[in-house]
């Protein structure tokens, strides 16, 4: 994808050109790595539901999905119950998709058992950044080996709707890599907070 030529006159990665929430988003969140678990969690979460659907929409609805899913704390999601999936599915503010919204409810439960296992979503996230190399070129790919690998394990710890494409876009956003566009002006700042890491 091509570059964007924003109003400041700096080049930024072409989809930042979909609108203020978008350029803002991409200038102050994304590929900038996340620690905090449940920002972690969050994301992972809206990537699942983001699935099939632009991130512009799910960017939209954000404030909304973090009212209704209890600032996505996991510990308070995974508590959930059927009552709480259907009244979700009845709030128009959302994605309602009953699969998606279950899906939540029960990665939250994992993710209780995975910081049970590993001291932190951090840590268990952190553990999947790929090697140096791997993205040969930025903006290129829509899934990696580590990428595939991770969802694969994640898939077997119980995990829903985080194939390897959704595990790849969260791995994007959350700065496991640095998939800013080359001549993109946010990606020095990117990998400056990465390597401040």
């Amino acid at each position: 994808m091509g570059l964007y030529l924003a109003p400041d006159g700096q080049p930024r990665c072409g989809w930042a050109g979909d609108g203020p929430l978008m350029l803002a988003y991409h200038d102050t969140e994304w590929g900038f790595p996340v620690v905090d678990d449940r920002r972690l969690f969050e994301k992972v979460s809206l990537e699942g539901f983001q699935s099939g659907l632009s991130w512009r929409t799910i960017l939209t609805k954000r404030p909304a999905f973090r009212e209704v899913f209890d600032d996505f704390e996991p510990a308070r999601v995974a508590a959930f119950t059927d009552d709480d999936v259907d009244r979700l599915l009845t709030d128009a503010r959302i994605i309602r998709h009953r699969g998606k919204i279950e899906a939540v409810v029960n990665n939250a439960a994992r993710a209780l058992e995975l910081v049970d296992e590993a001291g932190s979503l951090s840590d268990y996230f952190w553990s999947w950044e790929p090697p140096a190399g791997e993205i040969a070129t930025p903006a290129t790919l829509t899934t990696s080996p580590s990428a595939i690998a991770m969802a694969k394990d994640l898939k077997k710890r119980g995990w829903r709707f985080v194939g390897p494409t959704t595990a790849f876009a969260f791995m994007q956003a959350m700065g496991l890599v640095n998939d800013h566009a080359m001549g993109c002006c946010t990606r020095s700042a990117v990998e400056a907070a990465r390597t401040g890491l």
